[in-house]
């Protein structure tokens, strides 16, 4: 068990209530609170200072004369500091202390950003009177109540007294160019120089990642070697698909359908990610995978991130089934109680069933009999654990998990390192570029022309809004606000205002009368972010779009385009946030538009902390760093078969095992 931090010498009661806002409550918190960037600090003689103004740079020499204070509004203490070059003068702020160290005839050396003003002054922030100061200064995120120094200092004590047991063996270590586990944390808070800060770095980043894929690859070993359910092939079944959604198949589907079904046929438990881009038709193809295990006399769930899409697949599913001899549910967190008896009923008794849930499939209560296939829809909104989670409701069934993030496939397979991929590469035939365009807000009157125009043909859209009310707190329209600039720039236009705090009922009326046409167009929230499908919606406004990822962008794109209707995209939006945009203008590629906004944004943030259901990565980033990353994979695919025997592997397959477990409770 790692110390308490409190007990740490210099830390006490007041400092671990101030760490604790960083989440740090142990030693072993403390010492894998890593910085968050490093800053260069150049040594110079203080004759070379003019050549570095504005950049923070360290001098030695010697204290020349009394240092003199001032008292304004701050206190001000200057000091002149002189080497065989020169002398300039140095500036503490609010350290009047230290008047009585800094004294005449004294070394010191000092760190901070020159300025030539006032004949030439360096604001100190780091000094010393022992030595030199180190070039590479790791700047860490603080909390009100600690700085910089004293969280390195209280980091430094950490050190000292923490027992960090090494993680691989010396043979793994030397072959992979990795530091020892000690050796490395010591260098990732104190670095001496660059070539040792990047082999630190290279080393934890690859252990996240070695972990990462490795728990993934065990966790699939052993899964692999239980029996799940054997599906047969049922005749016929594409071609009712293709008649009761009234569309065929095209080559990328198909592929995907056989793939499906051919792990379905088997006894050992599929785990596949079927990723296709925004109207692709990946639920087709998972209606294929729902229809085959309900057909077998099997349970199957369908398992959707908000209730207007579990709704919408419903309705699909519910239509496409007429005829089959299995029952369709819809089960969210408005479903009344009555109806969840019955559809509790059904889940334990026999027949094959298909139910399509929201995050209420999660309850304890909903107990499902001979469940064999569990599909997820938008994998990345769900994350691992929730996936492994619904998946440990059933005796080893199948799994299905789609994305329409599509990432390439070295990336996919670092971040879904148990599934094995299928990808719908292409749209349906026959489908037309969205065009997109980038207006400022003055501009809007002209968009609303636009639409009009396209509303005049019959056609249908979108506008959305990044709030539902009016904020103090954050910048940006609102459905409220909207609707009185409708009211002057669209006036007699007939829309509904859909958001999330709306009932079930409230939303599908809504949807509903935009299909049929008692409504031209949606003025909503991000709820129609994912599954809702309008055949005749031509244009989507998204206002306030710099406040929006690309890849969040594009999936509101898709909400239009999803026929042979040439469509349209304007993204509203003002400042410097536009270049970032124009990928959007430039592409409808969503491999492009995710692999941009990763390198923009940085996984952690395009993923969410969701999807690093086994470890939440504190130095890697699997977009950043994907060469250490496949490394990574390669050494974890060596290591798999000899980590559960080999008593050199043990801590390694301790922590294994351990985050397995914390997942499946």
């Amino acid at each position: 068990m790692s110390k308490a931090v409190q007990y740490l010498k210099g830390v006490g009661p007041v400092r671990a209530r101030h760490l604790a806002r960083l989440g740090i409550f142990t030693c072993q918190d403390l010492v894998q609170h890593y910085p968050r960037e490093y800053s260069r600090r150049q040594p110079v003689h203080i004759s070379q200072l003019p050549e570095f103004t504005g950049e923070t740079v360290i001098i030695s020499g010697e204290i020349a004369g009394t240092p003199k204070e001032f008292r304004r509004r701050v206190h001000i203490l200057n000091v002149t500091i002189a080497d065989s070059t020169g002398f300039v003068r140095c500036t503490w702020f609010n350290q009047g202390y230290l008047k009585d160290k800094l004294l005449p005839g004294k070394d010191i050396t000092v760190a901070g950003k020159y300025s030539p003003d006032y004949g030439g002054n360096i604001v100190v922030e780091e000094y010393s009177l022992q030595g030199m100061l180190a070039g590479i200064q790791p700047q860490y995120n603080l909390t009100e109540g600690i700085s910089n120094q004293v969280l390195a200092k209280i980091i430094g004590q950490a050190l000292a007294e923490y027992q960090e047991e090494e993680f691989f063996p010396a043979d793994f270590r030397q072959k992979y160019q990795l530091m020892p586990n000690r050796e490395a944390l010591r260098v990732l808070h104190f670095p001496d120089n660059q070539q040792e800060l990047d082999k630190a770095l290279y080393t934890g980043k690859f252990s996240e990642l070695f972990l990462y894929q490795l728990s993934f690859m065990y966790w699939r070993q052993a899964k692999m070697q239980r029996r799940g359910y054997a599906h047969k092939e049922i005749p016929g079944l594409l071609q009712a698909l293709e008649s009761g959604f009234g569309f065929k198949f095209y080559g990328d589907q198909v592929k995907a359908i056989q793939e499906i079904g051919h792990d379905m046929q088997r006894r050992v438990p599929m785990n596949r990610l079927l990723q296709g881009d925004v109207g692709s038709g990946k639920t087709a193809v998972a209606a294929y995978a729902l229809f085959t295990s309900a057909l077998n006399g099997f349970k199957a769930v369908l398992m959707v991130p908000t209730e207007i899409v579990a709704r919408q697949h419903y309705n699909s599913l519910k239509q496409a089934a007429e005829g089959h001899e299995f029952k369709v549910h819809l089960l969210t967190g408005s479903t009344k109680k009555s109806q969840r008896e019955i559809i509790h009923g059904d889940l334990v008794g026999s027949g094959g069933v298909i139910l399509v849930g929201t995050h209420a499939v999660f309850q304890t209560d909903v107990q499902i009999e001979e469940l064999a296939l569990v599909v997820t829809d938008e994998q990345h909104r769900f994350g691992v654990q929730q996936r492994l989670a619904l998946s440990e409701k059933g005796n080893n069934p199948h799994v299905l998990a789609m994305s329409a993030t599509p990432i390439p496939r070295t990336l996919a397979m670092t971040l879904y390192g148990d599934l094995d991929i299928s990808t719908i590469a292409h749209k349906p035939p026959g489908r037309k570029e969205i065009k997109t365009k980038i207006v400022a807000a003055r501009e809007r009157q002209k968009v609303f022309e636009f639409l009009r125009r396209e509303m005049a043909k019959g056609n249908s859209g979108y506008i959305i809004c990044p709030l539902i009310e009016e904020s103090e707190e954050i910048s940006a329209l609102s459905l409220q606000a909207y609707e009185e600039i409708l009211a002057a720039g669209l006036p007699g236009c007939k829309y509904g205002v859909l958001h999330g705090r709306l009932t079930g009922a409230e939303k599908d009326q809504i949807i509903a009368d935009l299909k049929t046409g008692r409504l031209q167009f949606l003025l909503a929230t991000t709820v129609v972010e994912v599954g809702v499908d309008i055949g005749n919606a031509t244009f989507i406004v998204i206002e306030n779009s710099e406040r929006y990822g690309l890849a969040q962008l594009h999936q509101l794109r898709g909400r239009v385009g999803r026929r042979d209707l040439q469509s349209y995209c304007f993204l509203m939006a003002e400042g410097q946030e536009t270049e970032r945009l124009k990928i959007l203008e430039q592409t409808n590629d969503g491999f492009a538009v995710a692999i941009a906004d990763m390198q923009i944004r940085g996984s952690g943030q395009f993923l969410g902390q969701r999807q690093h259901g086994l470890n939440e990565f504190k130095l890697a980033d699997v977009v950043r760093d994907g060469r250490i990353a496949q490394a990574a994979r390669r050494a974890a695919q060596e290591v798999l078969e000899h980590v559960d025997a080999d008593p050199a592997w043990q801590p390694v397959n301790l922590q294994i095992k351990t985050k397995i477990a914390n997942l499946k409770s």
